[in-house]
């Protein structure tokens, strides 16, 4: 239920229901949010979660590359808003945690005030890079460990979920990696996300390694095949992101349109479906609008 344009239902509420879903084992399927319209679009579609991408939030909000830019206070506003105007238990991306040990404390903190049910934690250098780009450098693995150990000892709802990324398959191999997750597994890691496998091989090598919950990334034009959900199932991953779909499909939509506007000076014949205008700005909250308006006129 939404009033006002935002959400009722408590940040406590959305955690626990997130972690009592991915204790069923079924694979839970994550659409990527960036913004005000997708993310109010997507929770109306029945999703179990969501996930706030750290790619499609800087390239929306700042239109810069997912390469370190963006600072903690850019994300945890994006991930206070995008909570604000959706019911569904939202997955944000937390970069490297901004920092050290203690930038990592005041980042769980601030996702946790802020809505989010998930934060997603990775291990490498600063400068990050978006996790199919080459030339990711990564920290020592026991640093990333520290964060993980403190993210989970700081915060203050234990249905508020870690999730443990590490980069180092692209740069020092599968073996490495594997290592590493075993290592932020026993640091105290909810979930496990071991990035940009090549195969789906090593797709099952990574599910066949570790007993607790596994993500699959799947980015469209990424290094990791793109699964259907019963073949992810089927490997043993229990939560699967789709970070870039929505920004890439709205991409494609945004070049063919203006493409046209410039060439032909209208939009009489549009190259793409377009959505119905009212149901648009029913989305978006433009009811409550009339209705607050209406209650509150003064009489003629």
């Amino acid at each position: 239920m939404m009033k006002q344009g935002l959400t009722t239902r408590s940040g406590a509420e959305r955690r626990a229901q997130l972690a009592a879903r991915l204790k069923t084992g079924e694979l839970l399927v994550a659409p990527g949010v960036y913004e005000g319209i997708s993310a109010r679009m997507a929770d109306a579609m029945g999703f179990e979660a969501l996930y706030m991408t750290g790619y499609g939030t800087v390239a929306s909000h700042l239109g810069l590359p997912d390469a370190g830019l963006a600072s903690y206070t850019d994300m945890v506003g994006r991930v206070t808003q995008l909570c604000a105007i959706t019911s569904t238990p939202m997955i944000c991306d937390g970069d490297t945690g901004y920092g050290g040990l203690l930038n990592v404390m005041h980042t769980v903190r601030g996702y946790e005030a802020a809505g989010a049910c998930a934060i997603q934690l990775e291990d490498q250098e600063f400068p990050k890079k978006c996790g199919h780009m080459l030339g990711r450098r990564v920290v020592d693995a026991e640093l990333m460990a520290d964060k993980i150990r403190v993210a989970v000892e700081s915060r203050r709802d234990p249905n508020f979920l870690i999730i443990a990324r590490t980069d180092a398959r692209t740069t020092l191999g599968l073996d490495e990696a594997l290592r590493r997750a075993a290592l932020y597994r026993d640091a105290g890691a909810d979930i496990l996300f071991v990035e940009s496998p090549e195969s789906v091989d090593e797709m099952r090598t990574i599910c066949r390694s570790f007993d607790r919950p596994l993500l699959a990334n799947m980015v469209e034009g990424g290094r990791t095949p793109i699964l259907t959900r019963a073949e992810l199932q089927d490997i043993g991953y229990r939560l699967a992101i789709f970070p870039a779909t929505a920004f890439l499909a709205a991409g494609a939509a945004y070049r063919s349109v203006y493409q046209t506007l410039k060439a032909e000076g209208s939009t009489t014949q549009p190259p793409v479906p377009l959505h119905d205008f009212k149901a648009f700005s029913q989305m978006m909250g433009f009811d409550w609008v009339a209705d607050f308006d209406a209650r509150h006129a003064r009489p003629e």
